[in-house]
């Protein structure tokens, strides 16, 4: 491992360490998906994303983290919540959405991911919504291409964003690089000119993660000092993947399937390994 202007580069073994973290990120997501349902507490989902953490030889990235120290293994935030909604007694009610985040550690090293979950069916506008966060996502981590630049991928997000329609995309939080830390440099902001920023090279990680609203891109910050709101009162989606880059492909380190299926699905080569 070795730094070249603050920037982790992941030997082949410690990439395989945030594999493994990678799918136990994954797996909790699975189960928190099947989990949401109307009349269930973020608390609730919070409490099973630990223990199926824990089961797994891994440990929570969130909990403790930073200052004030966050509470909880899982950020879910519902509705108007952009980001970093701590969970509580909140009971998730139908038609509702809920982004749920996750990291956990294995060996030292961080796999961080997150989705956006519909409690039951939504408004149309607020299901158009998922699909042009997600969709987002996935073309910037189709632009996670060895010899690229960082830029490459924040223009891909912002662009797969602006065809789609009048959206805010959040300015003031970011994904960023990780590794033996869950925040690293470089920031990857969600808007940005290709061509730009430091290369994209093998053992480099990054999280890409679009926050998506329905109105302005105006945030603002509840008192429990954690949860980031839309100012506007619009809802949002938050999606993200681990993901490094190879010589076949990007590998998503944080989709279970390494990445094939979301990248084959837009024509990308997967570097996912066999």
């Amino acid at each position: 491992m070795w730094r070249e202007r603050g920037i982790e580069i992941k030997t082949p073994a410690q990439l395989q360490f945030m594999r493994r973290a990678g799918v136990v990120v994954g797996e909790t997501l699975e189960l928190l998906r099947e989990a949401v349902r109307p009349g269930i507490t973020t608390g609730e989902l919070d409490a099973l994303a630990e223990e199926h953490i824990r089961r797994s030889g891994a440990i929570p990235s969130f909990k403790g983290y930073s200052h004030p120290p966050y509470p909880a293994t899982i950020c879910a935030s519902v509705n108007d919540q952009v980001v970093h909604g701590v969970p509580g007694d909140r009971v998730l009610q139908a038609g509702d959405i809920v982004s749920i985040d996750c990291g956990a550690i294995v060996e030292g090293f961080h796999g961080d991911a997150a989705t956006t979950v519909p409690v039951g069916p939504v408004a149309d506008d607020v299901a158009t919504l998922l699909r042009v966060a997600e969709d987002a996502l996935w073309a910037g981590l189709g632009a996670v291409r060895m010899g690229g630049r960082l830029g490459d991928v924040s223009h891909a997000v912002e662009r797969a964003v602006r065809a789609a329609g009048e959206y805010g995309i959040v300015p003031d939080y970011t994904g960023h690089g990780i590794g033996s830390a869950m925040h690293q440099p470089p920031d990857v902001p969600n808007l940005g000119r290709p061509g730009r920023g430091p290369r994209l090279v093998a053992g480099l990680a990054l999280a890409i993660e679009p926050m998506v609203t329905l109105g302005t891109d105006e945030t603002d910050v509840l008192d429990d000092e954690w949860t980031v709101v839309s100012v506007d009162g619009s809802w949002a989606a938050h999606f993200e993947h681990t993901v490094t880059p190879t010589p076949d492909g990007p590998w998503v380190l944080t989709a279970l399937d390494g990445g094939r299926a979301g990248l084959g699905a837009r024509g990308l080569a997967c570097g996912a390994p066999s």
